[in-house]
């Protein structure tokens, strides 16, 4: 007999987390409550954001909760296998992490208690550029309409996250032209 799935996200914590990323200030503190707000309303062991450095051809942990330190710093994560959820684009589940192929890390999710694991692309124009993931001691059952909330938080995350690089970049051009001497600057026909 297989148990029913309930939905976890109701309007009151989809529209918090939505009011959330469009007005927070603070990239780092955003996260961190997504994180904490996400294994509260799952009520699952942990849950941490992941984000894509190009240069590196990493996932880098950038917020977590619930999760040791040991565990998140098992070793670097890559995106290889072109099954994951950062590759497709799509949400990909985990159901025991000891038995299947995908994980990177076994051993270190064994020791961390880590069960299954949900992953959430995080995406801005259809490009992948992180991903969430929910960590749970025990086989989840997530409803999929929770997962296609998921899908449309973490597509809020990644336009968050590619405008405030384009903030950061354009910061700095306003500093290196702050920087040009004057005659540069001006317009000389």
């Amino acid at each position: 007999m297989t148990e029913k799935k309930a939905k976890k996200f109701k309007l009151h914590e989809f529209r918090a987390i939505s009011h959330a990323i469009s007005t927070y200030e603070n990239l780092n503190m955003l996260m961190v409550h997504i994180v904490e707000g996400v294994c509260m309303t799952f009520k699952i062991k942990g849950a941490c954001v992941l984000l894509y450095d190009d240069r590196e051809k990493q996932l880098f942990i950038v917020s977590s909760h619930g999760i040791s330190k040991r565990y998140l710093n098992k070793g670097p994560i890559f995106c290889d296998d072109k099954h994951t959820a950062f590759n497709t684009g799509e949400p990909v589940y985990i159901e025991d992490m000891q038995k299947d192929d995908r994980v990177q890390y076994p051993e270190a999710a064994a020791e961390e208690g880590i069960v299954s694991m949900l992953s959430v692309p995080i995406k801005c124009r259809r490009v992948s550029t992180g991903i969430v993931r929910l960590y749970h001691s025990e086989p989840m059952n997530v409803h999929d309409e929770d997962i296609e909330s998921l899908c449309v938080l973490t597509e809020h995350l990644g336009l968050l996250i590619e405008n405030n690089g384009l903030k950061n970049f354009l910061e700095g051009l306003k500093i290196l032209m702050g920087s040009l001497p004057l005659r540069l600057l001006e317009n000389k026909e």
